[in-house]
């Protein structure tokens, strides 16, 4: 066969272009020492589609595999860690997620009467009322599988889910137009409503409909055992366990009624609030960063010596840049300011490597590890979030890093290692959002095709 005979095809797509280009190039010249021409095909782009991976601890089956629990036939072993991104089987299109203590929370923006799905722990009902089944060797009840949450809407189709939120066993659920609603335990009041004495919660049936506040609710957070509400006003109210003064009211005990906090808080326009573990940040329409509750990690060392916190202070952090978005976990903080830089403080392990483990000042974590680079000058980071002992963080070009704690494969990394600096997790298509749990872990993803 001649040279110029041989030719290679090659399809080439970019998802921010609508056309489709077929490269026809030959190995050799032709006759006429003229290169073969090359053809453009002008098509539609193809649809994105938008898709959920898990990883980290599958026990509890709050992946919602359920053959990684109970293996299909032929399988002798259980699949006890996913120490990759799996592809969760979904047909609805997911528009937020929520990892709590071994359960998780799903639900999409649809007009269907289903809009909520849960799986995994389910002991105190966090992920509402269903047929568990029990492990006998462990004592768990767990759903293996995503399944639907019914909430008591009055106007089903015309309601929509904006976000859930999950703590160590409840979960709060905001909608559009009828508020929140509060499932699971109420032990310490973290579900907005009285606490009654010696109240089982196993196969409860009561989803809570949280009583309207003085303004709308945009955002919810659970903590371990509280929970935080901001509003459209930039006002925060919150309820629960107080003991380290997570509630940020003024004390340490517990509150069942959401009262809205003042201290430095007051007249400020809160724009984003965090919690995961018992300590709390919000950041102002200023950039600002505000916190409260427990420092026993140093993460309020900038403004007291004490280990709990029970009213809003501003933290007087310098050469920080204006915040955008802050992350808590359970014993350490990050924030992200408005130039995409990444800070990180408390203790643990932060991401500046095995010998940088506390800090009472936000240490900026360089750029360059979250693949900002001469061939990629404008890479940013654009979201952070953080599980109890872990971080995560999405660039503007949709990649993940990691870095934390990697109790039971959370980091989703392919090994159990922790992991000092941020590490770059292969997930086939591009990040949306990240949800952070105690050992696993949630992604949006937009498909490449």
């Amino acid at each position: 066969m001649r040279p110029s005979s041989l030719l290679l095809h090659l399809n080439i797509w970019n998802p921010k272009f609508t056309s489709v280009r077929l490269l026809t190039t030959a190995v050799g010249r032709s006759k006429s020492g003229d290169d073969l021409p090359t053809f453009q095909y002008v098509g539609r782009k193809p649809r994105r589609k938008d898709r959920v991976f898990v990883w980290g601890f599958s026990y509890t089956g709050a992946l919602g595999i359920p053959s990684f629990v109970v293996p299909d036939r032929g399988k002798k072993k259980p699949k006890q860690y996913q120490l990759t991104p799996y592809r969760l089987d979904v047909d609805e299109k997911i528009s937020s997620a929520a990892c709590g203590y071994g359960f998780t929370l799903l639900s999409s923006k649809t007009s269907d009467v289903t809009k909520v799905w849960g799986m995994g722990l389910n002991k105190d009902s966090q992920i509402g009322f269903h047929r568990s089944r029990r492990d006998r060797t462990k004592g768990y009840e767990y759903i293996l599988e995503p399944s639907p949450v019914p909430l008591p809407l009055e106007k089903p189709q015309a309601t929509r889910v904006l976000q859930v939120s999950c703590g160590r066993a409840h979960s709060l659920i905001l909608t559009d137009n009828e508020g929140v609603f509060s499932i699971g335990n109420n032990s310490y009041g973290q579900c907005a409503r009285r606490i009654v004495e010696s109240e089982i919660y196993s196969e409860s049936q009561l989803i809570h409909r949280v009583k309207q506040l003085d303004s709308a609710v945009v955002q919810v957070a659970c903590g371990q055992d509280h929970s935080l509400f901001r509003t459209e006003r930039g006002e925060v109210y919150s309820c629960g366990w107080g003991a380290d003064g997570q509630t940020g009211q003024g004390h340490y005990d517990i509150s069942s009624k959401p009262t809205r906090l003042s201290g430095d808080l007051a007249g400020v326009n809160v724009v984003q609030v965090a919690t995961f573990g018992d300590c709390c940040l919000a950041v102002s329409s200023e950039g600002d960063i505000y916190g409260w509750g427990n420092s026993e990690y140093l993460q309020l060392a900038s403004i007291a010596d004490l280990t709990q916190v029970n009213v809003p202070q501003l933290l007087p952090f310098k050469n920080v840049g204006k915040v955008k978005q802050v992350a808590c976990g359970g014993t350490s903080c990050a924030l992200l300011n408005e130039d995409g830089h990444v800070f990180v403080w408390g203790y643990g392990i932060l991401g500046k490597g095995p010998n940088f483990t506390e800090s009472s000042v936000p240490e900026l974590i360089p750029p360059t590890l979250f693949g900002l680079n001469d061939f990629n000058p404008n890479v940013k980071v654009s979201a952070i979030s953080s599980g109890l002992g872990h971080f995560a963080a999405i660039t503007n070009i949709g990649e993940l890093f990691v870095w934390g704690k990697n109790l039971r494969g959370c980091l989703g990394t392919g090994r159990l290692d922790d992991q000092y600096f941020p590490w770059r997790v292969t997930v086939p298509g591009e990040v949306v959002d990240i949800a952070c749990g105690v050992d696993h872990m949630v992604a949006l993803v937009k498909s490449l095709n």
